[in-house]
């Protein structure tokens, strides 16, 4: 008659010496806020029907009770519309952990920056237009045949402004030895400039990443990337970047004056960048940025450039009173030198109006649009990526550093590339911020996308080393005989050479991309830069073995050397040659390639020989027939439309039998 409470169990393995433990359904399970209304809908609804508690009311056991207020609407709801947990549910769209920020090895990446940098000048000869017309100011500078603030060749100024690439030029011409060629001396300061272009590139993008904004979201329980390593491999994939672009191989290795536009833009990149956590080399690359670009021809983009840095400096939200304050300090110091250097070129009298409207109907836009697309790949495609999944923050209200500053100068690059010509050297300059916003979306991709990338590659890449390779062997060999008459009509005349260095250097580079392929192809996930090493690699590769299998070629095709050795032949022991309707760069080819001394054509001749350019003749004046007489044509092998016509003083012409 007595009544025991029933207490009911689970089966557990007190009760059952089999018990293997209680069975779960993960579909019945739910996600994670099912899971959290379940288990506190019922409290929530009861506490907001319930009335309202005193606040720091006491509980029967003396403690404080405090309110805890619940809404009707669910939880998760309430916390998202909290503002001060608003950031928490909007983050970054970097989720990286620690394993992914492994540094690329210095070494490699040390070899890869030299082998690009090396590769187009060291080997070659001058080259026809833009780098033997500029080559042509320095001899003039360095020879004393003209002055160093106004440089000439047979009195005329140069096509484009700017003083800087000659005064370097020529500066190294004068301190070189006398073992050194001259053409090789003009080229060290430029190969200085480029290697100058990587480092401050890698420095930009380091400081860009270190920002807050531009952080990898945190994990609950850690691992996520630390600050310092996450920046420093951005900064790795920023530089793989940036030596995959396909438009910096060839202009990038000219002595001309987008060079050093290209190398002055990137340091004035560099400094606004690394301006909240460095003082003197961000303030000594502001100085020589600008006035870089301003002696270079280029002073409204300087002064672009710095009113852009100015603004975000000013404007950009900090975290307390001292870098607010350091942010209004380099504002109006970045407002002073702008204004120094647009004094100076006003002073060179270097401010030209210079805008072009594209023309000819539709075919021009399409032709530009062409050259965006080939000339900034791969970084166009990985930086609209970029824009794409940090659009929201490029929407907010917060100047977001690492987005707004590359947008800046890759706008001013794509708007001076449609309206001034010509179009790729002003699209140049941009190349280094549109890489960094290519090393943006390394966080970002997904691995379809990330093999896309690698596939691509590799067989691009892979294809043109192989062309490369089979047209090396034809010249060589005459097998295949198909691509060995086909370097004979296109460069008739030209004989191939074997250089045993120039073949080594070759071999190793493809041995060299044979392993990479080889390394990207096995289980190395984790790296951050990955997807950009393949990239990288192969237009290094490309470039190398350009410049070494057909470096023979390419001085044939792409140099005066040849025109001048038929004509000098022509001329004999005269060394004296009149010229009418040349350009710079065929006078500086007859005086560097033909030694010969240049006058221009005059009411009386002074010379026993005159040159001309054959496609030139009908446009401009003729030589006068009672002075010269024509006794040959001379062309230039790799384009039958480039020929010069020799004259010989008329009184000098033995009469014919």
């Amino acid at each position: 008659g007595k009544e025991y409470p029933l207490f009911k169990l689970d089966t557990s393995s007190e009760s059952h010496p089999f018990y293997t433990g209680t069975q779960k359904s993960v579909d019945n399970m739910g996600g994670r806020v099912e899971r959290f209304r379940n288990r506190f809908g019922k409290t929530a609804a009861k506490k907001a029907s319930a009335p309202p508690e005193r606040p720091c009311a006491k509980g029967s056991s003396g403690h404080t009770v405090l309110p805890f207020l619940f809404f009707s609407r669910s939880p998760v709801a309430s916390l998202r519309a909290s503002p001060a947990l608003a950031s928490v549910n909007n983050p970054t769209p970097a989720i990286v952990a620690q394993s992914a920020v492994r540094p690329l090895p210095r070494a490699a990446l040390l070899v890869l920056c030299v082998a690009y940098v090396v590769a187009g000048f060291v080997g070659r000869t001058v080259w026809k237009n833009d780098d033997i017309t500029a080559f042509g100011y320095m001899l003039s500078l360095a020879q004393g045949q003209s002055s160093w603030l106004n440089p000439l060749i047979l009195g005329m100024p140069p096509e484009t402004d700017g003083l800087l690439p000659y005064w370097l030029g020529a500066s190294a011409i004068l301190a070189a030895p006398a073992w050194v060629s001259a053409e090789m001396a003009a080229r060290i300061p430029f190969a200085m400039l480029l290697a100058l272009t990587l480092v401050a590139t890698w420095y930009a993008v380091y400081h860009l990443a270190r920002g807050p904004q531009a952080q990898p979201v945190a994990f609950a329980f850690g691992g996520e990337a630390q600050p310092t390593d996450y920046a420093r491999a951005m900064a790795d994939g920023g530089l793989l970047a940036l030596i995959a672009c396909l438009g910096l191989a060839q202009l990038s290795h000219e002595v001309t004056a987008y060079l050093t536009q290209l190398s002055c833009a990137a340091m004035v990149f560099y400094a606004i960048a690394g301006m909240p956590y460095r003082t003197l080399g961000p303030a000594l690359g502001l100085v020589a940025g600008l006035a870089g670009l301003v002696l270079s021809g280029a002073p409204s983009v300087a002064v672009l450039f710095g009113l852009g840095g100015a603004v975000l400096c000013a404007c950009e939200p900090h975290g307390d009173d001292t870098a607010h304050h350091r942010g209004r300090a380099w504002a109006v110091a970045i407002l002073l030198v702008t204004g120094a250097v647009a004094l100076l070129a006003w002073q060179l009298g270097l401010w030209r109006w210079r805008l072009v409207w594209p023309g000819d109907g539709g075919k021009e836009w399409q032709s530009l649009g062409r050259l965006l697309l080939w000339f900034t790949w791969p970084a166009w495609p990985l930086a609209l990526w970029t824009l794409w999944r940090w659009r929201h923050q490029l929407a907010s209200r917060q100047l977001h550093r690492h987005l707004v500053l590359p947008l800046w100068f890759v706008g001013i690059a794509v708007v001076c590339a449609l309206f001034t010509v010509p179009h790729d050297r002003a699209l140049l300059i941009g190349l280094p911020a549109l890489a960094t916003l290519a090393a943006f979306a390394l966080p970002t991709l997904r691995r379809s996308v990330a093999a896309l990338i690698d596939w691509f590659t590799l067989l691009f890449f892979t294809g043109i080393a192989l062309f490369v390779w089979v047209i090396w062997i034809a010249m060589q060999t005459g097998f295949p005989a198909k691509p060995a008459a086909n370097v004979a009509k296109l460069a008739p005349g030209f004989e191939p050479s074997f250089s045993v260095l120039a073949f080594a250097v070759a071999v190793l580079a493809t041995m060299a991309w044979g392993w990479l392929v080889h390394w990207r192809a096995g289980r190395h996930r984790a790296a951050i830069w990955k997807s950009l090493v393949l990239p990288a690699g192969g237009a290094a590769l490309g470039y190398l073995l350009l410049m070494t299998l057909w470096m023979p070629l390419l001085d044939f095709a792409r140099s005066y050397a040849p025109q001048m050795q038929k004509l000098t032949a022509l001329t004999g022991q005269q060394d004296c040659v009149e010229v009418q309707a040349l350009t710079r760069g065929q006078i500086t080819a007859l005086q560097y390639h033909g030694g010969l001394q240049v006058h221009l054509s005059g009411d009386t001749p002074v010379c026993p020989w005159l040159v001309t350019d054959a496609s030139r003749v009908g446009t401009e004046a003729a030589p006068r027939a009672a002075h010269w007489t024509q006794v040959a044509s001379v062309n230039r092998p790799a384009d039958k439309n480039d020929n010069l016509l020799l004259y010989r003083r008329a009184d000098l012409v033995e009469p014919s039998r």
